[in-house]
């Protein structure tokens, strides 16, 4: 646990094979998607395959995550970006006191929600070195008109009716940042994603690519939001395999 801003925060800390506390290894955060998911002490792929490959991956529960209570879970409401974000950056703050964590190399990794928190991230802080962000949301004002939750959820997420919040939803949008992101960032997005519909990738890749930034786009045909979970084999170690080659290409 860390406490901050007067809750405890809990998270996870996966260790490579034959971990060595005198020597240094880069660190991995992933975010969990939702807001209001959570991490549990279950297997996750990437996780894993991340930890598995030399690579010390730090899993935090921020605000807004389930199983906390009501109080916590919803202190995300309407601030998307904010609270959360100090959140994950306190642990990770928390984590490159210890010596055997590589300040230098710091990755970040999430979906959905967490992909929105990957790419915000990057737009508030040069410290990552390399990013990967599984079907992100990008600009909150477009994805409202276009996301099958985009109403339902996102009133009750981002603040309001577009009429109510149009400025507070570009304001939290990481496509609004993109003129500050100096950390080469992965897209990996399915064509059919009806959640996080695939312009939101398309919008953010085009804004980043206009702009000089290193971002690669991997469009993954007739993939739903839910491939990486359930989705054809294949695609699904596509993904994994993209995650890998590019914390490896950026952080060794």
């Amino acid at each position: 646990f860390i406490e901050r801003a007067g809750f405890e925060i809990e998270c996870r800390l996966w260790f490579p094979p034959e971990f060595d506390p005198a020597s240094t290894y880069p660190l991995v955060l992933d975010i969990h998607g939702g807001p209001n998911g959570a991490f549990y002490d279950s297997f996750v792929p990437a996780q894993q395959v991340l930890a598995t490959a030399g690579y010390l991956v730090l899993a935090v529960n921020p605000r807004g995550s389930s199983t906390y209570g009501a109080s916590f879970m919803m202190a995300v409401l309407g601030d998307w970006g904010g609270e959360d974000y100090q959140d994950l950056m306190a642990a990770v703050d928390e984590l490159c006191q210890r010596p055997y964590v590589d300040p230098e190399r710091l990755g970040v990794h999430g979906y959905s929600y967490g992909g929105y928190m990957a790419s915000w991230a990057v737009g508030q802080t040069n410290r990552f070195k390399a990013a990967v962000a599984g079907a992100p949301c990008i600009n909150l004002h477009s994805m409202y008109g276009t996301s099958d939750i985009g109403i339902s959820f996102g009133e009750a997420q981002w603040g309001g009716s577009i009429a109510d919040a149009a400025d507070r939803m570009l304001e939290r949008s990481p496509i609004s940042h993109a003129a500050k992101v100096e950390t080469p960032i992965l897209l990996l997005h399915g064509d059919a994603d009806a959640r996080c519909p695939i312009g939101q990738s398309e919008e953010y890749f085009t804004a980043l690519r206009r702009l000089g930034k290193e971002v690669e786009f991997v469009r993954f045909p007739g993939c739903s939001h839910l491939f990486p979970r359930v989705g054809h084999p294949k695609m699904r170690e596509e993904y994994l395999t993209r995650i890998l080659g590019w914390f490896n290409r950026f952080l060794g």
